[in-house]
């Protein structure tokens, strides 16, 4: 909340910059703006960067240091009593427990005197530090402020340093989102090799029986070991092709209608009442997939046509989540076929096609690599889902193509496997990195997929 309160601050300083930096340069052209290299405003936001940035950096920089230090000061202040034999791992539970204290946690030993006493002393350096942050911040924007004033003038080139900085900018953040990706495949391939050096590649891809459950001795029940993961990829495709089932032909006929046939008050209405769908918490639509769908399933199932449905079944799990995805086919292949040129449309009309040739034959193929994009995000979607797939279709890791059954995805087995205490050195936690890692090349698979398609059609009509 602290440092919330400074980045507004430093907004607000930012902005105050500008209007000092603008009026400045104004000023020193004796109110000719003609006179100026640049626009007034480019005068503002050189001010506003020299202000921001530095200060900025400065923030980022306190913030990462400052816990090490405060954490060192009070460790060091404990009795040497306390902390000379300490392991590690026990080091790093006393300092938590003091965090704990601090914090005011429910789990905290309060009671223990030298616990209170340092938790004490760490939220009164929380509390000076504060403070010191916040003037060696805006003492850097100040002088930032100071430095950038003093440099203006009719001839300095701002705009040219200005989209300097915003280019530099851009590729900043460009490179963190490729180094981001990076780091998560590689801390997959990471814990997938370790992983893979305790069970054999062939067992995991190739195995009918998943419980990842390690036996602590040889009488415990219920601990096989087994990772055989074709359980768990046949429940999400079977998940998948009955979500896609659903939303593709809904989304798909709903947004031709919306773009070719509705007239304009009715898809102003009806659009924005399907995107809704789309806004909808996940726990929402599980829920009601367990307590709506899946029994109204299970009793028609056994009234009507005589089937076992079970409780807990791939065919709820993936209807309801075929409803919600129907927005992202309908909505993004909505705007897709809106964006073709009205041109083709008159030119198939002008060669004696009807409207529902022209859709076909024309306006669907033109659109195709949009909506062969819609249609890979609704894929990822549905693959990606987890909250719904654990209420409607349960944790069952069971080998079947019958959407009567309760089945398990990935994504499930990958949330139970990191959920609580785990030691990182288990074949069982690192399972779940070996599932990602098959996720992220199934995932990786349908892109290139996609774009093969994309280039492909678009020749075309290019």
């Amino acid at each position: 909340m602290h440092t919330f309160i400074v980045v507004i601050g430093l907004i607000g300083f930012a902005t105050l910059g500008y209007t000092i930096g603008r009026a400045r340069a104004i000023i020193t052209a004796g109110g000719v703006v003609k006179d100026l290299n640049s626009i007034p405003s480019y005068y503002g936001y050189y001010t506003a960067i020299w202000i921001g940035i530095p200060s900025l950096v400065m923030l980022i920089v306190w913030l990462i240091v400052e816990p090490h230090v405060i954490d060192g000061v009070v460790m060091s202040n404990l009795p040497i009593n306390i902390t000379q034999n300490l392991s590690t791992s026990e080091y790093g539970l006393l300092l938590n427990d003091i965090h704990n204290a601090a914090n005011g946690s429910l789990f905290s030993k309060m009671n223990d005197r030298v616990i209170a006493t340092a938790a004490k002393q760490l939220n009164s350096l929380r509390q000076t530090s504060f403070m010191l942050m916040l003037i060696a911040v805006f003492c850097v924007g100040i002088s930032g402020l100071r430095f950038a004033r003093n440099r203006i003038s009719p001839d300095m080139r701002a705009r040219n340093i200005v989209e300097k900085v915003i280019n530099f900018i851009l590729i900043i953040s460009s490179l963190i989102a490729i180094l981001t990706t990076m780091g998560i495949v590689v801390s997959l391939i990471f814990e997938s090799v370790i992983f893979f050096s305790k069970i054999p590649l062939h067992e995991f891809l190739f195995g009918l029986n998943w419980s990842p459950q390690i036996a602590i001795h040889t009488e415990q029940v219920g601990s096989s070991g087994a990772f055989g993961a074709v359980p768990l990829f046949a429940g999400t495709l079977l998940i998948t092709f009955i979500a896609m089932l659903v939303a593709v032909p809904i989304g798909l006929m709903s947004a031709i209608y919306m773009a070719e046939y509705a007239k304009a008050r009715f898809r102003a209405f009806a659009k924005p009442m399907l995107e809704v769908l789309a806004g909808i918490p996940t726990v929402v639509y599980g829920f009601f997939a367990a307590t709506t769908v899946a029994p109204a399933f299970r009793i028609a199932g056994q009234k009507s046509i005589g089937l076992d449905v079970s409780s807990e079944s791939a065919l709820a799990a993936g209807v309801v989540m075929g409803i919600m995805i129907i927005p992202f086919v309908s909505s993004l292949s909505d705007d897709v076929i809106k964006a073709v040129p009205q041109s083709l449309r008159d030119g198939s009309y002008g060669l004696g096609a009807t409207k529902s040739e022209t859709i076909r034959l024309v306006v669907m193929p033109a659109a195709l690599p949009g909506i062969v994009g819609a249609l890979l995000l609704a894929v990822s979607r549905a693959i990606g889902e987890t909250m719904i797939v654990v209420m409607a279709a349960g944790l069952t890791s069971n080998l079947t193509v019958n959407p009567f059954e309760a089945v398990t995805t990935v994504t499930v087995q990958i949330v139970t496997l990191l959920v609580g205490d785990q030691e990182f050195d288990s074949p069982k936690t690192l399972s779940a990195f070996a599932l990602g890692m098959v996720l992220f090349l199934i995932t990786l698979a349908l892109n290139v997929l996609a774009l093969r398609v994309v280039r492909k059609y678009r020749e075309h009509y290019e």
